[in-house]
């Protein structure tokens, strides 16, 4: 699509994949498994494999990190979109279109880097 863009910038939260710096628009490609996509299933799943409790503790604190990470960014007034790892391999047009219609919101709204 033409779209130029940064990865893994690491001096914002949670080192966003995909950064549109100039419309401050952020884009994280989780993993279903480790960010918890469908969680309260693999939960009940994860309780009855090896290593139970370092799994659940490892994908809840990554959940949350998530989040954290997330506020922090719209708090600094930045645009996060989050596509989950099966969606991205499902359609990855319709992915991509929706990046590419926030970026021209964003640029119509007149949003600068501050």
């Amino acid at each position: 699509m033409g779209l130029r863009f940064r990865k893994n910038v690491e001096t914002l939260p949670g080192k966003p994949d995909i950064v549109f710096p100039r419309e401050k628009l952020v884009v994280f490609c989780d993993g279903d498994f480790w960010h918890g996509r469908y969680w309260s299933a693999l939960r009940k799943k994860l309780r009855k494999g090896a290593n139970a409790s370092y799994w659940l503790a490892k994908i809840a604190t990554n959940i949350k990190r998530d989040k954290r990470n997330t506020l922090l960014l719209r708090k600094a007034e930045w645009q996060v979109i989050r596509a989950w790892e099966s969606d991205i391999h499902k359609t990855p047009l319709a992915i991509a279109r929706l990046i590419r219609k926030s970026l021209i919101v964003r640029h119509r709204k007149g949003v600068k880097r501050t």
